[in-house]
């Protein structure tokens, strides 16, 4: 059997449908259709059941796609370990992290892996959406949510605190909250859910019931760090994970509102993602290795610095 046909069956199930694959594979719909007629009429049997969305693998399909999924993973190791020797680390990693973490915490990191393995090329999305890590072609993904898909391996890094905050300039002449229903009667600068109400939940310190309030931002975007500048220029109360204005908090730019809630929003814990069949290269391994190490020892002093133990955890 030809080992690029094989590789080509592996990733459309991995896809789950044709035009997934290829845009992965950068072929047309027809010519992946091709192929995949080709192998089927070469093995003398139906690998995929096809519907006008989906593909699924019949019996004799999910057969091969295991055993093709463990070939592949060993050529693939294979060629890792030749054009490793005599050589340092070599690779590629695509690796889509939040936005607002990105900046503030991953990009220093990233710098220092590639000054570690310098021969690594690394290929960072800054982005927010919940990705589908084979369609997008992602090896590894750093996403805040609050239970990661069934679909993906997740790590835990930590928890994630959830701070309301304002500018002096903004509170100046105006009535601080005091519950968290009244930041319906404020601007709100915030990211937006794709799709849904912006919906921010709390629980009062020695509270048993936990309050929610759904919101209409006045100015949203992907982007924290224009958000950030937005709310510290007094264009309203701001709702951000405590790492992205710590600083701020600190030197008084920006004043903490609602101290008496455990604030959540859009997601309570950090993890890492990436696919539970697919082979990771030793660049994939090294750089999961280095970004949970590192992120693991920092997140303790970045909770601590918000006021919370670990005994608070959701």
């Amino acid at each position: 059997m030809d080992l690029n046909a094989l590789r080509l069956f592996v990733d459309i199930v991995d896809a789950g449908n044709l035009s997934a694959a290829a845009r992965k594979l950068k072929m047309t719909r027809a010519n992946v259709s091709y192929h995949l007629k080709a192998l089927e009429e070469e093995l003398g049997v139906q690998l995929l059941r096809r519907t006008t969305r989906h593909v699924e693998p019949t019996p004799v399909g999910a057969g091969l796609y295991e055993h093709g999924k463990n070939i592949l993973g060993e050529v693939a190791a294979a060629n890792a370990l030749i054009s490793s020797m005599g050589k340092s680390l070599q690779g590629h990693v695509r690796l889509s992290v939040p936005t607002g973490l990105g900046y503030t915490m991953i990009s220093p990191l990233l710098v220092q892996f590639k000054q570690r393995y310098p021969d690594i090329t690394l290929d960072v999305v800054f982005d927010n959406r919940i990705h589908n890590l084979v369609s997008e072609d992602v090896e590894v993904a750093l996403r805040i949510i609050s239970t990661p898909p069934d679909s993906v391996v997740a790590t835990e890094i930590g928890v994630v605190d959830w701070v309301i905050c304002a500018a002096p300039s903004y509170l100046a002449g105006r009535s601080r909250p005091a519950a968290l229903a009244e930041l319906t009667t404020h601007a709100i600068v915030c990211a937006s859910p794709i799709g849904q109400k912006l919906k921010v939940s709390g629980t009062r310190h020695g509270a048993v019931e936990r309050e929610q309030v759904v919101l209409e931002p006045t100015l949203s975007s992907e982007n924290f760090a224009f958000l950030k500048d937005a709310v510290v220029s007094g264009l309203g109360v701001g709702i951000f994970p405590y790492y992205a204005v710590g600083t701020e908090l600190a030197g008084g730019t920006l004043a903490s509102l609602l101290d008496d809630y455990r604030i959540s929003a859009f997601g309570s814990k950090l993890y890492m993602l990436t696919m539970p069949n697919r082979y990771q290269t030793m660049a994939t391994r090294y750089l999961l290795t280095f970004l949970k190490t590192e992120l693991q020892a920092i997140w303790p002093h970045v909770r601590a610095a918000s006021g919370y133990s670990e005994n608070t955890q959701d």
